[in-house]
């Protein structure tokens, strides 16, 4: 089949990688603008787009996939399958209907678990036990398609967003050459979503990683893990911004204030939450580099009886 690859975010590199080993022409793929990224707010390549010039790809990068003259590129092209992957636009009906037979979109949810632009932090931070990937036909509606295909993936204890993504991205890249074969055969069937059953999962933003002491501890662990990279799970601490990278339930008995550092010592940073108690093991100061919790205690007066939380003046 003739297919129009969609795809920005590292999660569709590897499924475009397997497509590129099976008899499919990959005829164009579409990727997001250059952006201006870090510090130095140099210019930056979308991660499908250094696959795609590796592999001699032709490539695609318009503004607004929807504008009418991105319509009339992708029509040249005469696609049979649009298929979309972490591309980061939505694609107008317009766009939807240029492939002779329909677009296809990989989604990293259980869906309609999670529908949105974040369905990977979000089932880490809400503490969901399984995950798993879903290809749809696209509608116009965000993730509202019918089903094709799931998989299923557990999220172990130890899961981050990073790791979950890349996870499912190896379960997805298979599910979606698995997907295309039932598609060209004509062997599938089209599974309506439940409407009763979705999640929302939108796009997180900063204040998304606020840790607020006074809910369980485990629930605290989830932030720490659903907010890698990006927010982080953050708190204040001598009116500097704290990140949280590492930690774990530690129980903590007493009679403390959620928030309150209950013991420092060579294994982190015990502090007293809703539930149970947050021994921290990897942190970043503002304005410092990231480090584990005993080399930021040897370089800083942390004591028990001190409060994190308190806004930064």
């Amino acid at each position: 089949m003739n297919i129009v690859f969609l795809g920005s975010a590292k999660f569709a590199v590897l499924p475009l990688k397997l497509l590129l080993g099976t008899h499919h022409d990959i005829s164009c793929v579409v990727t997001q603008p250059d952006r201006r990224k870090g510090r130095g707010l140099s210019i930056a390549a979308t991660p499908v787009k250094t696959l795609a010039l590796e592999a001699g790809l032709k490539l695609y990068q318009p503004r607004d996939i929807n504008a009418p003259e991105s319509i009339k590129t992708l029509k040249g092209l005469e696609p049979d399958l649009l298929v979309v992957i972490a591309y980061g636009q939505i694609l107008s009906q317009a766009a939807l209907n240029i492939p002779r037979i329909f677009s296809v979109n990989l989604h990293a949810s259980l869906l309609p678990k999670y529908r949105g632009a974040a369905p990977i932090n979000w089932a880490v931070i809400k503490g969901e036990p399984v995950s798993g990937v879903t290809v749809i036909k696209m509608s116009p509606r965000m993730d509202a398609g019918p089903m094709i295909m799931q998989d299923k993936a557990d999220i172990g204890g130890t899961d981050t967003s990073v790791t979950l993504e890349e996870k499912l991205s190896d379960k997805g890249a298979h599910l979606i050459l698995q997907s295309l074969k039932a598609i060209e055969s004509g062997n599938y069937k089209l599974t309506p979503q439940d409407e009763k059953e979705v999640i929302l999962a939108p796009k997180l933003k900063k204040q998304d990683g606020l840790i607020r002491w006074d809910e369980p501890a485990q629930d605290i662990c989830n932030l720490i893990k659903g907010c890698i990279p990006w927010p982080g799970a953050f708190t204040y601490y001598d009116n500097k911004l704290l990140k949280i990278y590492k930690g774990r339930v530690a129980r903590i008995s007493g009679h403390y204030i959620p928030g309150e550092i209950v013991k420092v010592h060579k294994e982190g940073i015990s502090v007293f939450t809703g539930k149970d108690g947050l021994l921290i093991e990897e942190l970043q100061i503002e304005g410092k580099r990231r480090m584990q919790a005993d080399e930021f205690i040897a370089g800083n007066k942390v004591k028990g009886g001190e409060i994190l939380g308190k806004n930064k003046k």
